[in-house]
Parts: C-alpha cells; structure tokens; sequence
C-alpha cells in the first residue's frame, strides 16, 4: 500500500507515460502532464497520428519502467542551464518562461527522461501501483485554438491493482447509466439543433416526474414554514449593476434585450429578485426570519465544450430559497435548514444514504464584519455537529460574500454528487442596503442565506437518473403499473382494471400489443415499469391478477385492491 496521495500518484505516472512516449517516439516534443481528479494526462506533440492500439504498447513500456523501480531525482538549476537543458522542446521552454524571475527552477528525471517540473512525486516509479491508459484526444497548446493542436494521452493511477479494477468497473457501470443515453431510450428529454445547445426540451415522461418532484418540493417547503415566490425572467441594467453581476459576471450573462430605450437581461440568477420584494416596504424584527422560495429558471452562458447533457446546460431551474434572519435567529435557522435538506435528500436517495458535508471557510479577500464570519461559520458548524455528521473542512475556500456548507451524496455505485448548497451572503445586503428595524427602534442589517437543496432541477435529474438507472422508485415513475393480457379476449377486462386504478389516481397503462407474454414482459421491463400484472383467462375469471414487481419479483394471484393497497403503502411512503 502506497504512503503517498493520489495526486502524487497519477503525476509520477504521468511522467514514466512520457518516458515511456520517449523511447517508442524519440522525436517527440512534451507540454504538460499533470494529475487530475480521475487520473492524469500528457500532451505531446509528434508526427505519429496516435491510435487506441498504440496505448497498449505504450501501457506496456510504462508498466517495465515501474517495475524497474526507477528514481525520481529532483534537481534545481539557472535559467540559462535550464535553457539548455529544454533544447528543442520549444513547448518546455514556453513554460520555463512562465516561472518568474527569483522562483526556484526544478527538474525531475526518471531513468532517461528528464522534465521541468515542480512535484512532488514518488520516490521510485515502484511506488506508482497500477496503471492503465484510457483515450487519446486532441488539446490545443495553452488551451488557445489560435495554438498547435497536440495530442493527449489519458490515463489512471490507483495505488493497487484491486483500486484500479474497482473503479474500471464503476466506470463501466457509469456509462450504462449515463443519463444522456436513458434520456433517449427512455423517452424522457432531448435537446434539438434548432432550440440551441444547452438548452432542455422535456418530454411528457420525463415532464411528469419532474412534475411530481416540483409538487414534492412545493408541499414539503410549505410544511416547513416558506412561502413560494415568482419572479420574472428578465430584469433592467440597474438591478444587475447594483447586485454586481455586470461587474464580476458578465461573461455569463447573455447578451442586453433594448426595451423601451433601456437595456435588459435575462436573469443568471433569481435572488436580486427575492431582494426587491423584500426591499418592497420597510420590514420589522418581528416579521423576520423570512423563508422565500422559488423554482426559478435561469439562463446562464455556458461555452459549448462545457456543455454535458442535463449536468451542465444554458436554461435551468434552481430550487432556489433565500433565508432573511436577525443575528439572534441564525443558528436556529441553519441547523433547520441543514436538517431540512437532509431529509429531503434522504427521501429521493434513501435513508441509507451516504451525506458528506463540506465546509468552506473565510478567504483572505472577504466583505462583511470578520464578527459576522466568525458567527456564521460558527452556525453552520453546530449545525453539522447537531445532525452527527463529519464535516470536511476547506480552510479560506469560501466565496469572498460569505462560508457555505455543500452537501454530497453517494449514489448507487458510489460516486459523489452536490446536491445542497447553504451560502451565507454579506455582499447583497449591503449592495441593496437591506434593512429591518429592531427592537431598539433602529436600523439594522438582516443575514441574508442562499439555499439551494436539490441545485438545479435539470442536474438533479440527471443524477436520479444515473442513481436509479432510469428505473425510478414507484411514487416518481411516469408509469406505475402496466396490465399484460395474455389475449385479446382479456384486454377488455385489463381496460377495466386500469381504469379502476387510474381512478385511485395510479398511472397504469394496458399493453395491447399483439405480441406474446415473453415479449410484452421484455418491453415493460426494458422501460423500468415497476409494476406487471399479468392477465391470462384463469385471472380474469377470478378477478385477479398474477402480479411481479421490480422490488419483490414474482408475488402470484392477487386482487386488484390487493394490489392497489400495496401501490399505496408504497406511494405514501416514497419506498425507494
């Protein structure tokens, strides 16, 4: 088992990857080969067109160079030495130039390869563990299209061989559950060249449980005490100057609309909004703490490189809520807001499921009283202590407004996804000179909370998706139950069933199909219908069904309000 970090890793294993480049391509010229969150990469630039075959002679030289237990030997040197040393590697030497005069210049060589770098790394390349190399693709030098294109090799590190194989499978599975290609196959949304990219066309399944998990969200936000707003999706020049968004966001805001000699823009974001109405008449300490929600869309400028399905789009809606409290209220409302957020995941996901708190703390560039920080973050600490998680902390990776705690849940195959985010705000209040008056008769200035539970409604579901497999828990799929006559002769006793059901308010369809049982089986499982009822001529004589589900299998004869008590108790307890 390896002492070093994952990181330290995959960028020593970058490394013997161009090494090994170098003995196969001697004439290649090397950029960068950093490690990234999943593995790492080099770029290179030669006249071989690299193909998939060549990764594996090159995984194969790399994994000789491991096993030689090669050094990494660390050296410093002058600039002018430096220079030398990078002759006819004109990309090495572009990055020699990056390092400003005075900072230490440092090379790493690995058997017969030398490269500018800063590390760390291993002590010997036997200390990498296990490798594999995954894909090749194109990358502009410097990331500038203006730029040689060059070629990059990916590739991952885990520190064992069973690390690596585990996650080669979770892999595999991710890409069975990827959700642009259930959306497809299921029916559930798409996106169209004339619309525009990033831009969401929901269809009717995939509109319905979206449909039930707005209803969800309403319901819940009501019982707990917030009131829902809309808002408009545009706004003049003024309001978005005075929020700062045309100052620190413009490159992801669209383009103004002129409207009556006056500039508008569609909104990036919904609270500048939420503080109009609060703005809207002088407010006192005893109407507050004020809980707003809102489903608000927002448009947003995404390059389209960055655009990934439903997990990054231009049009999406935040479950958006803004929490305005006194100073005295504001750890009551975060350990509230906290706990809320955690069972609303909880019921989407699981009780089992695995919650991670993050928590970013106050940069060294920050607005607001360091008072004011110190009882936020204190809040939102006691908060995650209150609930008995473990929080992982990220010392001064706050945003420069305010500490945020994010909340990650493991999905079905144990990849983690950002679903909460609890964002204190000192910036907008005093942009908007936010007030309310106190007990003492005087102004003073509210905190001011972004919650966002799900994040978006768009990644959200991509993420229910990908955990569910498209296979979504009975109260959240678009079609609960489907009837299977086993003839004609039973299909009119099916419409009848089904519309009994309906009427209990199930979505159940009847497949009339002519079609054998075997294949009307097949195609209702491969649309993830949760529930079969099989209707052959003994069953419908009885009154039964021969009911299967997905959760349960194969369960035999029963009524149909046997049937429908056991939909309810499922329903009604949002069993996933």
């Amino acid at each position: 088992m390896s002492n070093y970090d994952l990181s330290t890793i995959r960028h020593s294993a970058a490394h013997v990857m161009a090494a090994a480049v170098k003995q196969l391509y001697p004439d290649a010229k090397f950029d960068i080969g950093p490690a990234t969150e999943n593995g790492f990469y080099y770029d290179f630039d030669m006249e071989h067109r690299l193909v998939t075959e060549d990764l594996k002679a090159i995984e194969k030289a790399m994994k000789k160079l491991i096993g030689r237990k090669l050094a990494f030997e660390r050296f410093e040197t002058s600039r002018e030495e430096a220079m030398k040393l990078l002759e006819g590697q004109p990309y090495k030497l572009e990055r020699l130039a990056d390092i400003a005069e005075g900072d230490a210049i440092s090379f790493y060589r690995t058997g017969d390869f030398l490269d500018l770098c800063r590390g760390p790394h291993v002590e010997n390349s036997g200390e990498i563990g296990a490798v594999k190399l995954t894909g090749i693709a194109g990358s502009y030098f410097r990331g500038d299209e203006k730029n040689p294109m060059l070629q990059r090799i990916y590739g991952i590190a885990f520190p064992t061989e069973e690390e690596l194989q585990n996650y080669i499978r979770q892999q595999e599975e991710a890409a069975k559950r990827d959700h642009r290609k259930l959306g497809v196959e299921l029916d559930l949304f798409g996106f169209s060249d004339n619309v525009g990219p990033g831009l969401v066309l929901w269809r009717p399944k995939g509109s319905l449980i979206r449909h039930l998990v707005e209803t969800f969200w309403k319901e819940e936000h009501y019982k707990n005490g917030y009131e829902l707003l809309y808002t408009p999706h545009i706004g003049q020049s003024l309001l978005w100057e005075t929020s700062g968004h045309l100052g620190f966001y413009r490159d992801g805001m669209y383009s103004p609309m002129e409207i009556d000699e006056r500039d508008y823009y569609v909104k990036p974001m919904n609270c500048p909004f939420h503080i109009e109405v609060y703005r809207s008449r002088l407010r006192s300490y005893r109407e507050l703490p004020l809980r707003w929600a809102e489903l608000g869309t927002v448009y947003r400028y995404e390059k389209s490189g960055a655009l990934h399905g439903l997990m990054r789009v231009r049009g999406f809606t935040q479950d958006d809520s803004h929490i305005i409290c006194t100073p005295e209220s504001i750890e009551d409302e975060i350990a509230e807001v906290l706990r809320f957020s955690l069972e609303m995941n909880r019921t989407f996901f699981g009780s089992a499921t695995v919650i991670k708190p993050y928590l970013s703390t106050r940069p060294e560039k920050a607005v607001g009283e360091p008072e004011r920080w110190e009882t936020a973050i204190r809040s939102l600490r006691k908060a995650v202590d209150k609930c008995g998680l473990e929080c992982e902390v990220d010392e001064g990776g706050g945003a420069f407004y305010g500490p945020k705690i994010d909340l990650k849940i493991k999905d079905a195959i144990g990849r983690e996804w950002q679903t909460t985010t609890i964002q204190f705000d000192f910036n907008l209040p005093e942009r908007f000179d936010m007030t309310y008056i106190g007990e003492d008769g005087k102004k003073h200035r509210p905190y001011m909370v972004h919650r966002a539970l799900l994040g978006s409604l768009e990644r959200f579901f991509g993420i229910l998706v990908e955990h569910y497999a498209g296979a979504f828990p009975l109260w959240l799929a678009p079609e609960q139950a489907r009837i299977l006559p086993v003839s004609d002769a039973q299909i009119g006793v099916a419409q009848k069933i089904a519309s009994e059901l309906r009427a209990k308010g199930f979505r159940v369809g009847v497949d009339e199909q002519a079609a054998g049982l075997g294949a009307k089986i097949r195609a209702a499982r491969n649309e993830r219908v949760p529930y079969l009822m099989v209707l052959g001529e003994r069953e419908a004589e009885s009154g039964c069904v021969s009911l299967r589900t997905r959760r349960d299998g194969e369960l035999g004869a029963m009524s149909v309000e046997e049937v429908a008590k056991k939909m309810q108790n499922e329903v009604e307890n949002k069993i996933v």
